[in-house]
């Protein structure tokens, strides 16, 4: 949710102003801004409904087969988007589809815009999430990818029948492209096309204002719709022709800071996957653990697959994934600017 986020909702109740941490963490001019009451009120809802979802997860999934703290541990795990289980087996240990089908279903909403799920509970109008574009898109793009899994997998006999292998599909790619990391079975033994789509989903799919990481939907749209304004502006060089999402007109100054923010995220990938590789560790796995990490997603693939972990890695290649975390976490700027010549001087 965000320590900003967290600090405006909960410090003055405990009697600690929240102004200077505000200020200290805030960049730009916005930290000369008091905060007004509204603010802190929408602080204050925006925790609410984090709880009251985290909430109706613990019992569903009790509802479901789990235990209490089991159910408590997951959906913690779930709504952060952390996909850290109670079991070595991780969601595979229950073998349950009624329980798959609760995390997927909170996996999905912590994957969409929290102030989207404010004002749909807000105004008790559902309504409100088709009209959130990034929502909808990310929605189309998961099922359908699913979906899309699934057949694959069905056609190519790693499962012999469409149900189980929609099952394990929609799961396992849910769970990935949400960067939660939640593994009910070992896709690391799937034809390689369909991890390498999940790990893809990861670095695009959820939306901005979740919990999720990776380069998020709203910059997706983004950049797609630049990428048709220029092709048209090819061939109508005099068009004027700006930009919308959802009705709304994205100023260029945006457009171009989501550019430079693209760029950065592929080199930075592209650098430590080098970094990976040039110590020794095979490609698939310096590629997919570098994903994995700069997305949050967890696990990767062939060393860093599911049913392994990173404990297979050198020093020198822990701290390679824990930079690419950083970047990730942080949204890349705040780190690359601290190795910027002008960050340094007075």
């Amino acid at each position: 949710m965000g320590i900003i986020v967290l600090a405006v909702a909960i410090l003055p109740l405990l009697g600690v102003g929240g102004m200077q941490l505000y200020k200290a963490e805030t960049p730009g001019p916005m930290k000369d801004n008091k905060l007004t009451p509204r603010i802190t009120e929408t602080a204050k809802k925006l925790w609410l409904v984090y709880f009251l979802i985290t909430a109706a997860c613990v019992f569903a999934l009790k509802l479901a087969g789990m235990g209490w703290f089991d159910a408590v541990c997951h959906a913690f795990a779930t709504m952060s988007l952390g996909g850290f289980s109670t079991h070595d087996a991780n969601v595979g240990f229950y073998n349950s589809p009624a329980i798959e089908i609760v995390l997927i279903i909170f996996m999905l909403l912590a994957g969409m815009n929290f102030a989207t799920h404010f004002l749909a509970l807000r105004g008790r109008n559902p309504a409100i999430y088709r009209a959130d574009r990034e929502a909808v898109a990310f929605i189309k793009l998961v099922l359908g990818s699913s979906l899309a899994i699934a057949l694959f997998l069905w056609h190519s006999g790693t499962y012999g029948d469409f149900w189980t292998a929609l099952r394990h599909a929609t799961f396992n790619l849910v769970s990935i492209a949400t960067d939660c990391g939640f593994a009910s079975v070992d896709y690391n033994n799937w034809p390689i096309l369909a991890p390498l789509w999940m790990l893809f989903l990861s670095c695009v799919s959820v939306s901005s204002g979740s919990t999720g990481g990776g380069i998020k939907m709203i910059r997706t749209l983004i950049l797609v719709k630049q990428s048709q304004r220029e092709m048209l502006r090819l061939l109508h060089p005099s068009v004027i022709n700006p930009m919308k999402i959802g009705g709304q007109v994205i100023r260029n100054n945006v457009v171009y800071a989501v550019l430079g923010f693209i760029f950065l995220y592929f080199i930075s990938v592209v650098i430590l996957v080098f970094a990976l590789v040039g110590s020794g560790l095979d490609f698939v796995s310096s590629f997919s653990a570098i994903l994995a990490c700069i997305n949050n997603a967890g696990p990767g693939l062939d060393k860093v697959g599911p049913a392994a972990n990173y404990g297979v890695l050198t020093d020198f290649q822990d701290w390679v994934c824990i930079f690419a975390m950083l970047l990730g976490r942080l949204e890349i700027f705040p780190v690359i600017i601290v190795f910027t010549p002008a960050f340094w001087r007075k």
